[in-house]
């Protein structure tokens, strides 16, 4: 998934997600990496064992010391290792590649295969909401207004679309670019980042530009433009929440910032500064409206002051995984999470302390089902839940083309309670 830059992929057997940054497992993943290429394997166990230790519980990581551990012929350690990430609910693949073929030997495996039996399971009783013929859209955000009615914005063409009956084109791509996060602002206008990604048709020369922006859906005008300043070279607020009438705050995913936006003023506030995050994604405001909770992709679950900004992440049980989040939704004392940064990819309720500082539980909503492919954002509705099953981001290849044998957008529908 290219915007997040943190995309899960299998290469070579290892997990990467690439690029990394310069902070203690950045630099035990390049280490890492490196051994692997020059089959140093004893070296490259040590720098596995300092990518976990300086990123506890990160599913990639715990994958790469498993392959570290079997190409060092620890093959019961192997085990070991791949089963702790089966009891968080990820499986990586192990039992198709060649490398991990003396683990599969082993007594332990058809327990072992047992647990990946049951992450395979379909889960999630839901029904199709909407679809859009369009293959090549690659949807993201997605937004639902008071009547019920669903729209969804594309990264590949730029557009907004009202899904009704007979589906409506509300934008076509003008000043504004790919599109990410949609919410609509009490006085029924839609604001959306959108950023200048290299999956863009014809991104052309404004390449590494974000911002937010406003649209009239009566008349499909945009009425705000607010172009978030060239920090970096490359940026992409891909998130947004609206606080009140005035306030927006919105993830920055490549340079890890979380920024307030005053829209009387049209000006961009720091929150969180850049480089203090990894990668953050989808944000929600609590109940009281004092803090954000951010899902950073590389990081796990936090939760932001919106006073000072300072932040702590949430405490989370070994047997549940906070990393890979990409959608983040509040209901009542739950967040609900779209997680595609692991396998297999799902759509879970995480309840929430009394103090809303740790995870407690954990209701798995939906998972395997025929029409996922990488489910991205989603909206809350009352007690239903919509979002995008089939966003086709892992489509992409390196020149950020897309292959022909795609289906359109599915938007998937599910009861919360």
């Amino acid at each position: 998934m290219q915007h997040k830059a943190f995309g899960a992929f299998i290469a070579s057997a290892l997990v990467f997600f690439a690029p990394a940054h310069a902070d203690d497992y950045g630099d035990a993943r390049a280490e890492l990496i490196a051994a692997y290429q020059a089959e140093k394997f004893p070296k490259m166990l040590l720098a596995a064992r300092k990518a976990v230790a300086a990123r506890p519980g990160y599913p990639g990581g715990l994958f790469n010391l498993a392959l570290s551990q079997t190409l060092n012929s620890d093959h019961h350690g192997s085990l070991q290792t791949l089963d702790t990430l089966a009891e968080k609910g990820v499986d990586f693949g192990a039992s198709e590649l060649a490398n991990f073929s003396a683990v599969r030997e082993l007594d332990g495996w058809s327990a072992y295969s047992a647990k990946l039996k049951n992450l395979s399971r379909p889960v999630g009783e839901l029904r199709i909401a909407a679809t859009y013929p369009e293959a090549k859209f690659v949807p993201e955000g997605i937004a639902v207004n008071d009547n019920g009615e669903l729209l969804i914005g594309s990264i590949h063409t730029g557009q907004i679309v009202r899904l009704s009956a007979t589906p409506e084109v509300l934008l076509e791509r003008g000043v504004s670019w790919s599109v990410f996060g949609m919410r609509f602002h009490a006085d029924g206008s839609l604001w959306f980042a959108s950023a200048a990604v290299p999956e863009l048709a014809d991104v052309a020369d404004d390449s590494g530009q974000t911002g937010l922006f406003r649209l009239d859906v009566s008349s499909g005008a945009i009425t705000r433009v607010a172009v978030l300043p060239q920090y970096e070279p490359q940026q992409v607020l891909g998130d947004l929440v609206i606080a009140d009438d005035n306030i927006l705050y919105a993830s920055e995913s490549l340079t890890g910032a979380i920024y307030r936006y005053y829209i009387d003023s049209n000006e961009f506030e720091t929150v969180v500064e850049r480089g203090k995050l990894g990668s953050p994604q989808g944000l929600v405001l609590n109940d009281t409206g004092s803090y954000l909770y951010v899902a950073d992709y590389i990081g796990g679950l936090y939760r932001v002051s919106l006073q000072d900004g300072s932040f702590v992440k949430l405490d989370v049980p070994d047997n549940i995984t906070d990393y890979g989040i990409d959608g983040l939704y509040l209901y009542d004392d739950e967040l609900i999470v779209i997680q595609n940064g692991i396998r297999p990819h799902q759509v879970a309720a995480f309840q929430l302390s009394d103090n809303g500082l740790a995870v407690v539980g954990r209701r798995l909503l939906a998972a395997n089902l025929e029409q996922f492919d990488e489910p991205t954002l989603g909206v809350v509705h009352g007690d239903d839940f919509y979002f995008v099953a089939n966003s086709h981001w892992n489509r992409f290849d390196r020149e950020s083309r897309l292959p022909e044998d795609l289906n359109g957008p599915i938007i998937l529908k599910l009861r919360l309670n």
